[in-house]
């Protein structure tokens, strides 16, 4: 797959030769101590951060149809996966009334399918008709904490996800009642079997929120990102949250998407600031149709290019000193199938990295045929000598010179640095 801004591999014979020896080997099975084995070979420390939470790694599970039961925690818990973010809850109130419960669908069929990006570059999508969590609120708080007592044993943050009421332009009032009580039940779990400490909590502003009229107003959707941190702060007072906003790819074009970023930098008082962001879930295709439903939000080479242009355009305008520096940490997500895509989000800021489509290819589509999924994409995402993440790490601390056993969190700070940082997208001949 060709990259935006990572182009010819340059990496000393030596970790050429070790790559290509690791990647072999552990096409039996990824060592016990991964984390461990990768900081003493290679000199590189993975550890990072979500949500304010330390992980022993940057590869996550992003909320969607592989993180909706005990069984798909457990396996990525086992196969060494950094943190998971569970299935999107659509909130409700004391009452059990949900405004958005048309996001609550219960189809979950999903295909994966070749695309091919606007740039002739062929990729993978994933198609499905389901959306947020269908059973109940009390089935979902009962997955929430024995996921996050398998989570617990082995270190692997686990998150909810949550869709809170989001008013059309024709509503005056915002539905407090399913910001408090969703809010307090999940608190309640957290408190109960999460580590100590403020619970992260991804707001979920869906794909498919592209097709739907909520999102048809370019103002309305400024005032969702203006608005609803302070509000899910309020829901949870006394007790702290970390709040990472998802911000999902609208309808409009990029400037837009930029201006989105800008706002929250930018025009958001001390209490309406989220804590991190998660950008930019799947594109959306309001004329493509699937079992019968017409509209349907995609992925692939195209999502990954947006996503990165979008970002990368905030850095440039950043270096420029025409806005200021954005320091929220980014957890980013969109066509994440390389670790050359990851590298490349990376130097745009972001210290970790979801993924839903890469766990769910055909088996050819991996080196390793044994294990599971999670374990045949991480082998592919860490040691794949041309594509993976190690080589692209190796490459980049030799461009930018940066200290052996540097971990992710340090290397995403610096490339956001405006001081101590070359500038990526205008010294592109360094990286080379």
């Amino acid at each position: 797959m060709t990259s935006r801004l990572l182009k010819e591999l340059r990496i000393n014979s030596s970790d050429q030769q070790a790559l290509a020896e690791d990647y072999e080997r552990f096409a039996v099975g990824l060592p016990a101590q991964l984390e461990e084995y990768i900081r003493q070979r290679y000199e590189i420390d993975l550890s990072s951060e979500y949500g304010g939470l330390p992980i022993k790694n940057p590869f996550g599970k992003a909320s969607g149809q592989l993180s909706l039961n005990v069984s798909q925690v457990r396996r990525d818990a086992e196969e060494g996966l950094g943190f998971v973010v569970l299935k999107t809850i659509i909130a409700e109130d004391e009452s059990g009334a949900q405004s958005m419960s048309e996001w609550a669908i219960h189809e979950t069929r999903m295909i994966a399918e070749r695309i091919t990006g606007k740039s002739g570059v062929e990729g993978w999508t994933i198609t499905w008709k389901g959306r947020g969590w269908y059973d109940t609120f009390e089935a979902y708080l009962t997955f929430f904490s024995e996921a996050l007592n398998i989570g617990q044993n082995v270190g692997m943050p686990v998150i909810p996800s949550c869709k809170y009421h989001l008013p059309r332009d024709t509503e005056v009032e915002w539905k407090l009642g399913e910001y408090s009580y969703t809010t307090h039940r999940l608190l309640e779990i957290w408190e109960q079997d999460g580590p100590k400490g403020a619970m992260p909590i991804e707001k979920d502003f869906s794909p498919t929120l592209a097709g739907s009229d909520r999102a048809a107003e370019t103002d309305i959707i400024l005032q969702w990102l203006l608005r609803v941190t302070s509000l899910m702060r309020q829901a949870a007072n006394p007790i702290p949250i970390t709040v990472g906003l998802k911000l999902f790819n609208a309808i409009f074009d990029d400037a837009f998407q930029l201006e989105m970023l800008r706002a929250i930098n930018e025009r958001c008082k001390a209490n309406e600031m989220p804590d991190f962001l998660v950008y930019g879930n799947r594109l959306f295709d309001p004329v493509r149709e699937f079992d019968g439903v017409k509209g349907v939000a995609y992925g692939g080479p195209d999502l990954s290019d947006r996503n990165l242009a979008v970002l990368g355009g905030m850095r440039t305008l950043e270096q420029k000193g025409e806005v200021p520096v954005c320091h929220f940490p980014i957890s980013a997500t969109g066509n994440i199938v390389t670790g050359r895509i990851a590298a490349e989000y990376l130097l745009c800021g972001a210290s970790s990295f979801q993924i839903h489509t890469f766990f769910q290819l055909p088996s050819s589509e991996y080196r390793m045929k044994v294990s599971g999924k999670t374990a045949r994409a991480l082998h592919e995402l860490y040691f794949n000598p041309e594509e993976g993440l190690l080589a692209w790490l190796l490459h980049l601390r030799q461009a930018f010179n940066w200290p052996c056993n540097w971990n992710v969190l340090k290397m995403a700070q610096f490339c956001v640095d405006p001081v101590n940082r070359v500038w990526v997208f205008e010294t592109a001949s360094a990286l080379r």
